[in-house]
Formats: structure tokens, sequence, C-alpha cells
């Protein structure tokens, strides 16, 4: 699904111009000339990212700012025809992310976006990989099932001969079914040390885990690598 952004700018060749590019490079996006249409599709619609002129002949853009940090924490890039500390500081203090001062180079802004959405994703990522889970004793994931009160685990009935440390990454990954989890960040839950580069402890423990749950080597049927991020529990 396209990330949709939302572009407000009374200058309809700027506003045009960074539609195309954005559409061309795959984005959803909603375009207003004026402040009081997007105000409108700012309360009906959650976007990925906003694009705000500051100067608008009815609402400025420091106020589109102020009511879209009411409920959302998206990206806001704001566009100006003058950069003055003051205003800048104004609009960081209220809740933009980015400033680009008009004439810009279409490409600059492009980079600018995709800069400050891979930021919002990977924040969005982490915060649902942190987030308290469920208060749940029990996981069943397709005839694995894993008893955190009992600290017993069971594959189709039989059960399984789990050290401390192999029960907490499967407890830990069944948690946070269907995300990713990171290598680093299941290392420092499991072991409560800070992960060091080229730490091979997780991948080994990974693979006798996936020996007790007689995993195939190319197929995991429970936990799966996701190559360059890390593990999953779908």
């Amino acid at each position: 699904m396209s990330a949709k952004i939302l572009i407000v700018d009374d200058e309809r060749d700027i506003a045009d111009l960074l539609e195309v590019y954005l559409k061309n490079d795959g984005f959803t996006v909603y375009k207003f000339y004026c402040g009081t249409e997007a105000l409108q599709c700012i309360e009906q619609t959650e976007m990925d990212l906003a694009i705000l002129d500051v100067m608008l002949p009815d609402i400025d853009g420091f106020k589109l700012c102020s009511k879209i940090r009411e409920k959302y924490f998206y990206p806001i890039i704001m566009l100006t025809a003058k950069i003055e500390d003051r205003d800048k500081i104004t609009g960081l203090t209220i809740g933009a992310d980015d400033y680009i001062t008009k004439p810009f180079n279409p490409m600059e802004v492009m980079a600018r976006v995709k800069t400050q959405l891979r930021r919002y994703m990977r924040y969005n990522e982490q915060t649902q990989i942190h987030a308290e889970p469920k208060e749940t004793v029990e996981y069943d994931v397709r005839g694995l099932v894993i008893n955190k009160a009992t600290h017993k685990c069971t594959l189709y009935g039989e059960e399984l001969k789990l050290t401390p440390i192999e029960f907490s990454i499967l407890w830990f990954l069944c948690e946070r079914q269907g995300n990713v989890v990171p290598s680093e960040i299941l290392f420092e839950a499991v072991w409560g040390e800070k992960f060091m580069d080229n730490n091979n402890t997780v991948m080994a423990h990974i693979g006798r885990l996936r020996e007790k749950l007689h995993e195939p080597a190319r197929k995991p049927k429970f936990i799966k690598t996701v190559w360059g991020v890390g593990y999953q529990v779908e």
C-alpha cells in the first residue's frame, strides 16, 4: 500500500509539480491550494506525511501543523519562500519535522520525503516491538503451544525440552507474533546485555531451537528469518 502524502500550497505550479513527482514515485497524493479544504481532509483521512506551505490565503501552515499534531504524529515538512530563524523555530516548536526553502529542487524534496517516511516507519515498527504485550500466559501457534505459567512448551502434544534461554527467545517472539524482531532487540531482551556487532549468539540459539522444533533449514514453519532484519513468528 502506497504512502499517503498531503500537499497544501496556494502556488499551483509548485503544488502540481510536487504532485507529479510524488505520483511518479508511487505515492498517493492529496493536493489542496488552500488551508480550509485541506483541514477537512485532515479530519477525515490519516496521512503518512504532510507538505505544508507556510503562507496560505486563509489558514497558514503553522495552524495546519498545530491541528495535525493534536491527533497525529506523521512527519510534516514546511515550505517557505523565506527562511527566517523565527519562522523555523516556530514551526519546529509546534511539531514540524523539516523545512524546505523556495525555490527548491524537486529531487531534494523527494529525498527529504523518503528520509522522513523511513524514520516514521522505523519508529512505528520499534514502537510495536517494544510495546507492552497483552497479559497472556499461553500461545498456540499452529500446534506449537508455549505456556509461561508452567514454563512448558509442546509441539503437537509432545513436550519440548527447552533451556531457559531457548524458552525466553521463543516466548519473546510469540508475544510479538506477526512482527519482525531484530536480532539486537531479541539479544538485549533475553540476555539483558548490549548487543555487539557480529554477535552470532542469537543465530546459534535460533538454530538449536529449530532443531528441537524439527524445522526444515530452508523452509522453517515456525521461526522465520527475515534476512538483514531479524526473526518472526507469523
